[in-house]
């Protein structure tokens, strides 16, 4: 059994690659920091094999995939992605299309191609990490949230076009609320609420992956706030979610 996991040096891809390592799972990590990669391979029980890549260049997609095109992948993990803070009439032209290019870009191509390798092996599972934003429109972190409505969505159709094909092909969207991870750091703001443990959000992700879910939200306080989105009005929305997040140093 084989995993590709991308974004794999920090927070829940890192912690997905130890969960799976613990399944019998061979691994595949990708990421930009290679020596972070090769920390990680450290801690590994099984085979695991490290690709230095950036996902924001769509050369570097395409890559990945020839690489292991002829393999049999049994699970793909979509967790490459990151956020920025701040109102945007103010946030920096150039970050934002370079997390479109992650966030959104290289999601879809490399949805698109693993999906279509596993629909002709016949068998697969593909985790796109979509975010509880994914429901949402976010002020403050207004482009990172519709590139997590964009796979949300993207990640809902392809589910019903494959059980409409009743394909033996699996695709599931994870979307946790806050999860303790660099996400602040690299996104310099942060969360007014708590925000899980990246350990047990990459397990319960893996878990109900194979159970063949297509949503996955692992807190039930976060369930329960995308239930009551549904019946809360726009504008309400918008300043509730407004309040919970902010920029540093304002």
């Amino acid at each position: 059994m084989k995993a590709i996991i991308t974004g794999a040096s920090s927070g829940i891809g890192k912690d997905m690659a130890r969960y799976l390592g613990t399944l019998g799972y061979d691994l595949v990590l990708v990421a930009r920091r290679e020596e972070r990669l090769k920390e990680l391979k450290k801690e590994l029980k099984t085979k695991v094999e490290i690709v230095p890549l950036d996902l924001g260049k769509k050369e570097s997609c395409y890559e990945l995939y020839e690489k292991y095109q002829r393999e049999q992948i049994d699970i793909f993990i979509n967790n490459a992605g990151f956020g920025l803070f701040g109102d945007f009439l103010e946030t920096d032209l150039d970050r934002e299309l370079e997390m479109i290019g992650v966030n959104v870009i290289a999601l879809h191509i490399l949805t698109k191609l693993f999906v279509q390798k596993m629909d002709k092996q016949k068998f697969g599972y593909i985790l796109n990490v979509c975010s509880s934003a994914g429901f949402l429109a976010g002020p403050r972190l207004s482009t990172y949230y519709a590139t997590k409505n964009y796979a949300l969505k993207l990640t809902m159709a392809i589910y019903h076009e494959l059980k409409r094909r009743k394909s033996n092909v699996v695709i599931s969207a994870l979307c946790p609320g806050p999860v303790d991870t660099e996400f602040n750091k690299v996104a310099q703001g942060k969360f007014k609420i708590a925000g899980a443990s990246s350990e047990y959000v990459a397990k319960y992700a893996i878990d109900k992956l194979l159970q063949k879910k297509l949503f996955i939200i692992p807190k039930l306080s976060v369930k329960l706030a995308i239930f009551a989105s549904r019946f809360t009005p726009y504008k309400a929305l918008l300043s509730i979610t407004d309040k919970i997040q902010y920029r540093k140093n304002r």
